[in-house]
């Protein structure tokens, strides 16, 4: 992989997992970011530039569904999950 490439593709590595940080579903949140370490991991082997290209297009598209469903999270929001909050773990009955 040229350089150039490689510096594209973890660009946008970061962009997607910054953009799914913001995911204010806790689910969909570490779903995402799963997901897209899960598959860079699988990918990161690959030499022919065409299937790299068509990976790095399919992840734009992702990127941009991504971005549009946190626009729409953050408009419909709701309360946040025991396991994210650290002041509610004190008031837990174990």
């Amino acid at each position: 992989m040229a350089a150039s490439s490689r510096a594209q593709v973890l660009r946008l590595y970061r962009a997607l997992l910054r953009e799914s940080q913001r995911f204010t579903a806790y689910g969909y949140r570490t779903y995402a970011i799963r997901r897209i370490r899960d598959a860079f991991r699988e990918n990161k082997h690959l030499k022919d530039s065409e299937e790299i290209q068509t990976l790095v297009n399919k992840a734009r598209t992702n990127l941009e569904i991504i971005h549009r469903q946190v626009t729409i999270g953050q408009l419909y929001s709701t309360q946040k999950l025991v396991i994210e909050s650290p002041e509610n773990r004190d008031n837990l009955i174990i």
